[in-house]
Parts: C-alpha cells; sequence; structure tokens
C-alpha cells in the first residue's frame, strides 16, 4: 500500500470501498436499463411499468449517493418515463 501516514491509509481503505460500491451501483443500473428497453421493445406495458418503478427508485438511490449526478438521474426518469407513456399510447389508439 505504500501510504506513510494514518489519514492516507484510512482514506485510501474509504476509496476502496467507495470504489466498489459504485461499480456495483452502476453495474446493476445499466442492467436496470437493458431490461427496460427490452420490455419497451416486446410492448410489454406491465412490465415495463414495474421495472420504470424500480428504475426510478435505483436512479435516485444512486443520485443520492453520489454515484451518477441528481440531474443525471432526473434525466433519466424522464425520458424513461416517456418512452413509457409514448408506448402506452400507441398501444392505446
Amino acid at each position: 500500500m505504500g501510504l506513510r501516514t494514518k489519514s492516507a491509509q484510512k482514506q485510501h481503505r474509504q476509496n476502496l470501498k467507495r470504489r466498489e460500491r459504485n461499480r456495483f451501483v452502476t453495474s446493476t443500473l445499466k442492467t436496470k436499463i437493458k431490461r427496460y428497453s427490452e420490455a419497451l421493445g416486446n410492448e410489454d406495458i406491465e412490465k415495463s411499468q414495474t421495472l420504470l418503478k424500480e428504475l426510478v427508485a435505483l436512479t435516485d438511490k444512486a443520485a443520492t449517493k453520489g454515484v451518477i449526478h441528481k440531474k443525471k438521474a432526473s434525466r433519466y426518469v424522464s425520458r424513461f418515463s416517456k418512452k413509457l407513456s409514448d408506448l402506452s399510447q400507441s398501444a392505446g389508439s
């Protein structure tokens, strides 16, 4: 590890923990986005609605933890909601 001071060692440990958490959250977020996109592609509205709910919760949590920026999370939620809205309107027509 080669770090000289105790504070530097502690900071290094914290960075490792944060990096592990951030990787987990980002990979989980990407997986949910892929599943949501697949559900939209298959025009499965019920599944898309449940996945959207999970996706919104996950993006909000990621923004709260600082993994992604809060405006990016807001942009994600807006885009995903619009896609589902467009799909439900086209299915209803």
